[in-house]
């Protein structure tokens, strides 16, 4: 049966009938039930005649709209995408594959995925998994979804035993990451056909918020500018754009006393037996770059520019050369209005077998420009500000003069720049006749060492390149993925810790190459945020009855759904007696 709305003849009114269809012999017909009455009249009562007409024996399936409320609105769609990723690179059976028991009956790869995805969204300790598992629908492949355990009262708002499985699954991670690792890199290899030539390594430092683990905190160079924080240092392995490995050493230790460990490592896990190593200026020292050849190893690296004579020398030959090539410009460049070049061109090594290329990038040149400029500037007011001082009266002693110009001199660099003298009690300063010729000679140029001889000038500048690939997946690791400021007082919560958001990284990296495959330019942390978007809205609909409902985001949402192939958006429907995992 239905309604149907029927005009009079005047036109005036509009009148309900109930009407049901019947069959009469091959034809279907349709007979009035019921004349209603006016439509006016009856619509303030529609709810009510609806009920009546409904059959008792059934559940209702009109539900009057002041009794439908949304008790609750979760974040889904980084979840689903997520969850997408982790099946597609078979992260789940990977995990699984060792012998490690359940813990609150689940598997090792249902309980490091809630982590991964808090990487991806929210980032932050375990305590804080509480909280953003209120804000997020995160589920099991059976539905059944993880909540939060809180405690009533004391400093440590969260249940001990939900703490407790998510330090415990960290340690059982860590027990797998050799035996995971490889895996990984079997399984990227033989879906996308991953090439095992060139290996890009580098490393990067991350702080400790307290005194940090007893044997890999120490303190060293930091490059997050925290030098009285102990901290760690970790380096990156990639292939093809792919972290395929990862190494956690103290802080204190040399980056370019790492290489020959990773290179054996990569020979000895892996059965890479040769590939070439590629590593910036910081990393390779003589002896690394003779223990690759021992080895059997290639390699690319760059040169230091101003600790080494023969860098100025091969620079000064590639000036006098006119047979530069022109490299590819990238996409981001051909997008200028006049796209920056990049120039290459090789020049004869000092050692036996040796290739040496020098490059100069107009990109490069501006941005180190800019800097130089901006350094200059600084060191300027510094040394105009004691030379004030001294006309003053304030500092006259000549060696406190010289003490103050040092100082001020080895700040911003201003040693490359600028010179002084004390002419009469007077101070005097100027720029360097030799060191700021020799810095802007610098400006934009760089130069790569390699033994490779089926290695083009042009091949090797876009290889080198491609460490920018390390350094992004860092920002990555320690912004977007919020590795720093790790809390962690043992060495091993530590290397799980950087494990949990290397396998992020890799989750990370899928949805950028997804992305890109199919022509979109969303970032990464765009496209997560946006995701955001798709909510699973808990629909309350009276009698106890309730329904979950998802939006489905904007364009950009729909975008990077698209780029993933993904249709289906609802979350699996759990068991109604365990709706819950804990």
């Amino acid at each position: 049966m239905f309604l149907r709305s029927v005009k009079a003849p005047n036109g005036r009114h509009e009148y309900l009938r109930l009407v049901e269809s019947f069959r009469d012999g091959a034809k279907v017909k349709q007979r009035i039930v019921a004349h209603l009455g006016r439509k006016d009249l009856l619509a303030p009562h529609l709810d009510a005649l609806i009920r009546l007409l409904h059959d008792e024996s059934t559940a209702p399936r009109w539900v009057s709209v002041d009794d439908i409320t949304t008790p609750r609105a979760s974040s889904w769609g980084p979840i689903l995408v997520a969850r997408h990723l982790f099946d597609k690179l078979s992260l789940g059976s990977i995990l699984d594959a060792g012998r490690l028991h359940l813990r609150h009956g689940q598997p090792l790869s249902e309980r490091i995925f809630p982590l991964l995805a808090n990487r991806l969204t929210r980032p932050g300790s375990e305590h804080a998994l509480a909280q953003w598992l209120e804000d997020f629908y995160v589920c099991n492949p059976q539905g059944r979804r993880w909540t939060p355990l809180w405690k009533p009262s004391r400093r440590v708002k969260v249940g001990f035993d939900q703490l407790q499985l998510w330090y415990q699954s960290l340690d059982d991670l860590l027990a797998e990451k050799p035996r995971i690792e490889k895996e990984v890199y079997l399984q990227l290899r033989n879906l996308f056909s991953l090439q095992p030539d060139l290996a890009f390594y580098d490393i990067t430092s991350t702080y400790f918020a307290g005194a940090g683990p007893t044997q890999l905190g120490r303190f060293g160079y930091s490059r997050d500018g925290k030098p009285r924080n102990r901290q760690v240092v970790i380096g990156v392995v990639m292939m093809e754009g792919w972290p395929i490995a990862h190494h956690v050493f103290a802080g204190n230790r040399l980056d370019q006393t790492t290489v020959l460990e990773v290179v054996q490592d990569l020979h000895d896990r892996f059965a890479l037996n040769r590939v070439v190593f590629v590593g910036d200026r910081g990393m390779m020292t003589i002896g690394n770059v003779e223990q690759l050849r021992k080895k059997g190893q290639g390699y690319l690296v760059g040169l230091q520019r101003r600790n080494r004579k023969d860098t100025a020398e091969y620079m000064e030959q590639a000036a006098a050369r006119t047979d530069w090539q022109e490299c590819p410009v990238g996409i981001t460049a051909s997008e200028k209005s006049v796209p920056p070049k990049t120039r290459v061109v090789e020049v004869p090594g000092k050692e036996p077998g040796a290739r040496v290329f020098v490059v100069h990038s107009d990109e490069r040149e501006l941005y180190e420009r800019g800097m130089r400029e901006l350094s200059m500037e600084r060191t300027r007011k510094e040394l105009e500000a004691l030379q004030a001082q001294v006309e003053k009266g304030e500092l006259k002693e000549p060696d406190k003069i010289g003490a103050a110009a040092a100082s001020k001199l080895r700040r911003h660099h201003g040693h490359r720049y600028f010179d002084w003298e004390l002419r009469k009690g007077k101070f005097h300063f100027f720029e360097h006749p030799i060191n700021l010729a020799r810095e802007k000679a610098l400006e934009g140029k760089y130069v790569m060492q390699t033994e490779e001889q089926n290695l083009s000038p042009v091949g090797a500048v876009t290889a080198y390149k491609e460490l920018n690939e390390v350094e992004r997946g860092f920002s990555h690791l320690k912004d977007l993925l919020e590795l720093r400021p790790v809390y962690h007082h043992s060495d091993e919560r530590v290397q799980a810790h950087v494990f949990v958001a290397a396998l992020a990284l890799l989750l990370d990296r899928a949805l950028e190459k997804s992305l890109r495959a199919a022509g979109n330019g969303l970032s990464t942390p765009f496209a997560w945020q946006a995701l955001e978007m798709i909510r699973c809205v808990e629909v309350e609909m009276g009698s106890g009855r309730r329904k979950i409902c998802v939006t489905r985001g904007n364009h950009h949402v729909a975008e990077v759904l698209r780029a993933l192939g993904i249709t289906h958006l609802d979350p699996p429907s759990p068991p109604e007696d365990q709706p819950c995992l804990m």
